[in-house]
């Protein structure tokens, strides 16, 4: 009589009592991360200037719109972003739809602003992540799965 043998963890326990995960869902967490924390942290960062100086990157036609000087506008952006990492977090589906709707509003910013044209061919890569991780969130987000 043959006997069969469970594959084991580094820990000696079965691997059948852990969940394994798809590659989908590994890519919606690894996507959730990075759009909660990066938004929070660049947003932080806009009130300390401690990575960069963020007014070179507002277009004067922006900065002229906006009540006060360019680093007030900051402050005001960062408040955005931290509130959209947050919003990723919470709700990732309308997280991600946020931060794609945020990024497009930086790429223009960037595309009217000479000089920053490779920065906003990195925000439109950034930006068809936040999409997938929206979509993503439909199949992978349990609030979503349940509520279905």
């Amino acid at each position: 009589m043959a006997t069969s043998v469970s594959p084991t963890t580094a820990r000696g326990g079965s691997r059948d009592r852990m969940p394994a995960r798809s590659a989908s869902a590994w890519a919606f967490l690894l996507l959730r991360s990075a759009f909660t924390v990066a938004p929070i942290l660049f947003g932080i960062d806009k009130f300390t200037n401690l990575l960069t100086d963020w007014t070179q990157y507002l277009a004067p036609w922006i900065d002229a719109i906006v009540p006060g000087d360019a680093q007030f506008a900051m402050w005001g952006i960062g408040i955005v972003e931290i509130a959209a990492g947050l919003l990723v977090a919470v709700l990732p589906r309308w997280g991600g739809l946020v931060v794609a709707a945020w990024l497009l509003g930086i790429i223009v910013n960037l595309l009217t602003l000479p000089g920053y044209f490779d920065v906003a061919l990195r925000d439109v890569g950034l930006l068809a992540g936040a999409l997938a991780l929206a979509l993503l969130a439909r199949d992978h987000d349990r609030r979503v799965r349940t509520a279905a």
